[in-house]
């Protein structure tokens, strides 16, 4: 039975982002006050400048971890897990409402497209005091998916 082969794909900015947008199962890296990571799995999406939306609230611990050390990394994962993936490092911007309220909005279109009455959703949006975090891209790995090394895969497929 042949092997399934690792790739691993360079890209540039907008084949990430239209990478990105199809996806919408991330983790979340920001860092904590001793240093480590604090990772969050999220829904998120790409917004129309193409920056990383998050959903959130503002006592979260990667609300706080971002509005302290904006410097975090998505991971971009595939709805099938064993699909392809993208680490993306950024730097974040964090709004609370009443600000958060427009970013909220794009938010749910990037991820759910329409909402059916959108003074409804603003006003859901407030009372439930959601925050947003933005993240710019900074640097990204390149596009991957798992499995054996070519060299690997060649020899067991031969053995």
């Amino acid at each position: 039975m042949a092997r399934t082969i690792a790739t691993s794909r360079t890209v540039d900015l907008p084949e990430l982002l239209d990478f990105a947008r199809a996806r919408h199962h991330l983790l979340l890296s920001t860092t904590r006050r001793d240093g480590r990571p604090q990772i969050s799995p999220v829904s998120g999406g790409v917004d129309d400048q193409g920056r990383f939306v998050v959903s959130t609230y503002p006592g979260r611990a990667k609300t706080v971890n971002a509005e302290r050390d904006p410097r975090v990394s998505v991971l971009v994962l595939s709805d099938d897990f064993g699909g392809a993936w993208v680490q993306v490092d950024g730097d974040a911007e964090v709004l609370n409402m009443p600000e958060a309220a427009d970013g909220l909005v794009d938010y749910f279109r990037c991820i759910a497209g329409e909402h059916s009455d959108w003074d409804e959703y603003r006003a859901a949006m407030r009372l439930q005091n959601k925050s947003l975090i933005r993240i710019t891209p900074t640097r990204w790995s390149p596009i991957a998916t798992g499995g054996f090394p070519a060299d690997v895969a060649a020899r067991l497929d031969a053995s």
